[in-house]
């Protein structure tokens, strides 16, 4: 089976998504995916109108995406380097950070260095490092990063699923996104829906109403198997090929996620100038999963930090071929000198990583499942 990618011209200008051989075959996705009336999606007036179609340009309708990853590791900037480029956007470099790079005079109250694994620091400065108070929007990706040949046809449907559940005005935003988020959570472990949160067990269905809506997009060629995703949500009351966009609850583990300004700042503020607690994935949730509990009381939570999650996932961290100790730069694996003969995708149904040299050599593009 040959993966079909075409942008309807009146959204996305086709060059910026094309790849530079211009081999892959392509076919015509339904007018209902980008802005039809079907399937509760926006008209196609007010697509056009909030310009929705600039998800498709070269850093994916964000001012930049920032990889995270070691400069001696040229192993995966290659790679990443490369899909990128086949799947039409450019990434900027951050270096992570390593031990020696975090003082103990500049690690956040709340902290004991001594009593913590370097790791824990590294990622919290990396992810700082990323954005600063003045930075638009960023999407901030690990290094180890896979995504669905179709990733731009996926960001259509979360900008419009992002414009819903934020239940934002028609008017032209600076974003494609809207401008009333401050993360977007893209690439996780997996993650439940907030209704299902203990905390909100007890709140009444008009309490929930807001916090449990859901833009829901059917029939989605991209979405693997319920046997291959995060079983955080119960699927069986959503048919095959069901992908939805939602308030974010409690991702676990930031393999990717957009900021916005107004997100930037409050990062930076909670889980560094107030204090770092726990590991940054887990603080980044925690802020998330506190916002949505006041959203179901009808009062501000902690910071306030509006955050939209896709599920199941559209990021998924890939393992390459060769030796199992190399895929990792935070964890001890492979002690044992193992080694992984083909590459593992997850959670991702066209694997970039694994359709490389398909793309390269115009062959047929294969799914992972």
């Amino acid at each position: 089976m040959v993966v079909n990618i075409i942008y309807i011209v009146a959204y996305i200008a086709i060059d910026e998504f094309f790849f530079a051989s211009n081999r892959i075959i392509i076919k015509a996705v339904p007018a209902e995916r980008l802005g039809g009336t079907k399937k509760g999606r926006l008209e196609s007036t007010k697509a056009m109108q909030l310009d929705i179609g600039r998800v498709a340009n070269k850093t994916l309708g964000l001012e930049k995406v920032i990889a995270i990853g070691l400069p001696e590791r040229s192993d995966k900037r290659d790679a990443l380097e490369l899909m990128a480029s086949l799947t039409g956007f450019d990434i900027e470099w951050e270096d992570g950070v390593k031990p020696s790079s975090n003082p103990n005079k500049a690690v956040p109250y709340g902290i004991d260095p001594a009593a913590i694994r370097d790791n824990f620091l590294d990622s919290w400065r990396a992810a700082h490092e990323c954005y600063s108070a003045e930075t638009a929007s960023a999407l901030i990706i690990e290094d180890d990063m896979d995504w669905d040949i179709l990733l731009k046809s996926q960001l259509l449907d979360i900008a419009h699923g992002a414009h819903h559940i934020l239940r934002e005005a028609s008017t032209l935003p600076h974003s494609p996104y809207g401008d009333g988020w401050d993360v977007l959570w893209l690439g996780h472990c997996g993650e439940p829906f907030p209704e299902t949160l203990e905390e909100n067990a007890g709140l009444s269905l008009d309490d929930m109403a807001q916090m449990s809506a859901k833009y829901i997009v059917h029939d989605d060629e991209t979405v693997p198997p319920y046997s291959q995703v995060s079983k955080l949500v119960d699927r069986s009351q959503y048919p095959p090929r069901t992908r939805i966009v939602h308030m974010s609850a409690a991702p676990i583990c930031t393999f990717a996620y957009a900021v916005s300004q107004s997100g930037a700042r409050k990062i930076l503020y909670g889980p560094s100038v107030d204090g770092l607690h726990m590991a940054f994935d887990n603080s980044l949730a925690q802020l998330c999963r506190d916002a949505v509990y006041g959203v179901g009381r009808n009062q501000n939570s902690g910071l306030d930090v509006k955050c939209i999650s896709v599920n199941p996932t559209i990021m998924f961290h890939h393992k390459a071929k060769g030796p199992v100790a190399a895929g990792s730069d935070i964890q001890d694996v492979g002690g044992d000198g193992s080694v992984r003969g083909t590459g593992v995708a997850e959670s991702i149904q066209w694997s970039t990583r694994l359709n490389l040299r398909n793309i390269l050599t115009g062959k047929e593009l294969e799914p992972q499942f």
